[in-house]
């Protein structure tokens, strides 16, 4: 007798306990499979996994799969919260899923691939969005509306709406929002790698390091800050709070011109990252920072799920669906066209153009603060132990 409902079962080879089913003491039946439909952006995807603390909460004997592009699979690696990750790859997604049941259904993507997907897999309750016989994206329920009316609606969006994306996603699943973070394992090979630069950098335990992440990907360019601005803001932190302060230059293979123009032109010390590091050695570097300075990117989720003290730059982008959890400090460009979401701006000068590093600065002392504070209380709360 084979328990194929166990949440171990594999079929092809032994479970990972290696015994035979019948009499196995590790037996653990699936009460709910739920299948999440996420495939991208990358930082969106890992905004998205705030619904696993929650859904593992109701449904402790569920059996979570996520599917997600083979990009982004890297950020959901070795979470304990998912049982099953699956990366998107066409007519073989299709076959696996056309014969799979599912109790609940999640599809958070208003893409044709995924509402597609959604309404072809079986499922007893589905939640987010699908594909209707017009082609176009709809909300599979009401629970769905809002988050469906936000991408129609600008005003709602731009304007009126004060939720957070993770409080949005709570209510789409009917579970109550108590701000749960963002659930993300940092590799430990990729944590080591960035423990040896800190040597090789010569980092000291009391230094504040501090990280600018120059870049905000391709689809919204208009998301970056500019390079002077960054120069500018650099000299500004360096002379508050030299000789402790400790500058990375971050980014990605996107940032290399960017990058290399900031090097030159800096009259500070700046610690070049590189820009070919993997999206987990990425990830290690983000968490030797105590503060990321970044525009609404992929690089901004990280930090966020790191735990790490964010000054955030928005522009074409929303900050009101950004939930930092106490750490954050959202620094708005203001003009009267943004937000606009738009990939290209129409404008003669941008609001990135217009945002001054002396505002972005104060962002940067206001967080300061608050790590000092922060410090200040655990040193307190330490010599009052020693004293017991």
């Amino acid at each position: 007798m084979y328990h194929f409902d166990c949440r171990y079962f594999v079929g092809e080879k032994p479970c990972k306990f290696k015994v035979v089913c019948q009499g196995c003491s590790h037996y653990a039946p699936v009460s709910e499979r739920i299948l999440i439909i996420k495939l991208a952006a990358i930082g969106d995807v890992l905004r998205t996994t705030p619904l696993l603390t929650g859904l593992k909460k109701k449904y402790p004997r569920s059996f979570i799969t996520w599917l997600t592009d083979p990009g982004a699979a890297e950020l959901l690696n070795n979470i304990p919260e998912l049982d099953r990750l699956l990366r998107y790859n066409g007519a073989e997604t299709l076959t696996r899923l056309l014969v799979e049941r599912f109790d609940i259904l999640i599809c958070l993507d208003k893409e044709v691939r995924a509402t597609g997907l959604a309404m072809l897999v079986n499922a007893q309750d589905k939640i987010g969005f699908g594909l209707n016989q017009f082609g176009t994206i709809f909300p599979f329920d009401t629970r769905s509306e809002y988050a469906f009316e936000l991408g129609v609606n600008d005003e709602l969006k731009f304007r009126l709406n004060r939720k957070t994306y993770p409080e949005i996603l709570y209510e789409m699943v009917g579970l109550p929002y108590h701000k749960e973070e963002y659930v993300f394992q940092l590799a430990e090979s990729s944590w080591q790698k960035a423990k040896e630069k800190a040597k090789q950098w010569k980092f000291a335990p009391t230094d504040l390091i501090v990280g600018l992440n120059t870049g905000a990907g391709s689809v919204f360019a208009t998301k970056k800050w500019t390079i002077s601005g960054f120069i500018k803001l650099a000299e500004l932190i360096y002379k508050k709070y030299q000789p402790k302060v400790k500058l990375l230059l971050l980014g990605g293979p996107e940032e290399i011109g960017r990058n290399q123009e900031i090097l030159k032109n800096s009259r500070v010390p700046l610690i070049d990252t590189g820009t070919d590091n993997s999206l987990t050695d990425f990830s290690g570097l983000i968490n030797l920072c105590d503060i990321v300075i970044t525009a609404d990117s992929l690089a901004m989720h990280l930090a966020i799920a790191l735990k790490k003290h964010v000054v955030a730059l928005f522009g074409p982008t929303v900050a009101q669906e950004i939930e930092f959890y106490g750490r954050g400090e959202p620094v708005i460009a203001r003009a009267d066209c943004a937000p606009c979401y738009r990939q290209k701006c129409n404008q003669l000068i941008s609001c990135m153009d217009r945002l001054e590093a002396k505002t972005v600065f104060r962002a940067v002392e206001k967080v300061v603060d608050k790590l000092n504070r922060k410090k200040t209380r655990k040193t307190k709360m330490r010599l009052s132990s020693s004293r017991l």
